[in-house]
């Protein structure tokens, strides 16, 4: 992992195409400004993390399956 220091309103490059600026600092947060382009995925790791045990728990869950064709043969009950 590399570390780096920055004071507010310095900014590190990744790659070409990636800045990273130090907009703010607040008590023990800071507000980062991230300038990628459309096609790179920036996403917050704790929302990620939450998305990922979601799914894995989707996949888990029991599959419920319906015949719906019952349900159109109780519908016809004029003797159609």
């Amino acid at each position: 992992m590399l570390v780096l220091s920055r004071r507010l309103n310095e900014t590190v490059v990744i790659g070409d195409d990636v800045r990273i600026t130090l907009l703010g600092i607040d008590g023990d947060k800071i507000k980062l400004g991230i300038d990628a382009p459309r096609s790179v995925k920036v996403f917050r790791e704790e929302i990620l993390e939450a998305t990922r045990t979601t799914n894995r728990q989707a996949l888990d869950a029991p599959v419920v399956s319906f015949d719906l064709s019952k349900l159109k043969d109780a519908g016809n009950t004029k003797g159609e």
